[in-house]
């Protein structure tokens, strides 16, 4: 763990396999800083959290498979960007030269520290000293990835490959930021970045096993994977990534952040999509 505010890692009872579980977004401890300098009341605030994500794929642990979570809100760190993704017009001085200042997710508010939430509300009501947004970064973003990197080559070394499943969810409807503003969304969007973090494999099975349970699941649109996905994805030295994001109304209220009573068949629904996941060879994912 990398303090109390950073992240956890819950590993599973007995023997583990191939498969790691992280959980980013989940997290829901909102620090005294990011309060005081923010604009936002809290219940705005969490329009950036994957809800209770952690929570849907918990029993998926019993398959084998640690989580790796955070205890931090994405709008304080968001740990599916690459580490320096900042924006200038955030801070009161000059950022270092490394610092990634023109992506497109900067360009939209949204880099390793967040300018809006998901709603398009600007977060904050002063600039950000630059110390204290590269401590960020430094205190909680790195040691993460760290601990992540660390879970999957133990896995790929260990049994010959390493799958990662990045745990999400997304608004019902998407917003006026979206790329489909207004339209009802799949109960489920894989992002395997277009073919390029996973194997077909790993997507077919997740597809198949998810429609058996009668969802509608569609790929990479309007999400193809993150940082994450695209980073630890490389199928060609046996690292498989998929980015799974799950319909928020399928298991909670959208206005007051409640979970619904459908969130613990979900996730029994999940462990058993894991396990099949949990089940594949070295040898299929390299076909």
């Amino acid at each position: 763990m990398a303090g109390e505010l950073g992240h956890v890692i819950d590993q599973p009872d007995g023997p583990t396999g191939a498969l790691v579980l992280a959980s980013p977004h989940s997290g829901r401890r909102y620090p005294d800083d990011l309060l005081r300098a923010s604009r936002l009341d809290a219940l705005t605030l969490r329009r950036s959290e994957d809800s209770f994500v952690d929570e849907l794929f918990a029993p998926a642990m019993q398959v084998g498979a640690p989580m790796i979570r955070a205890h931090f809100p994405r709008a304080y760190v968001d740990l599916n960007r690459e580490p320096w993704e900042l924006d200038p017009g955030m801070f009161d001085g000059p950022l270092p030269d490394y610092c990634n200042t023109r992506s497109p997710r900067v360009q939209a508010g949204l880099g390793t520290i967040a300018r809006i939430v998901a709603s398009g509300a600007d977060i904050y009501a002063r600039r950000l000293t630059v110390a204290e947004g590269l401590e960020r970064i430094r205190r909680l973003y790195q040691p993460y990835h760290r601990d992540l990197a660390a879970l999957i080559e133990d896995r790929r070394r260990r049994f010959g490959h390493a799958i990662l499943i990045d745990c999400h969810s997304m608004p019902s409807i998407g917003g006026p930021l979206d790329f489909d503003p207004g339209r009802r969304r799949a109960d489920f969007i894989l992002g395997d970045v277009h073919g390029n973090a996973c194997a077909a494999a790993l997507v077919d099975t997740v597809a198949g096993a998810l429609r058996r349970f009668g969802y509608r699941v569609t790929l990479n649109a309007p999400y193809a994977g993150g940082f994450t996905t695209a980073h630890y994805g490389r199928p060609a030295d046996g690292v498989h990534a998929l980015q799974i994001e799950v319909n928020r109304d399928l298991y909670m209220d959208e206005r007051r952040y409640a979970r619904k009573p459908a969130l613990s068949r979900i996730a029994g629904e999940l462990r058993q999509v894991m396990a099949e996941v949990a089940a594949i060879t070295t040898q299929r994912l390299a076909q």
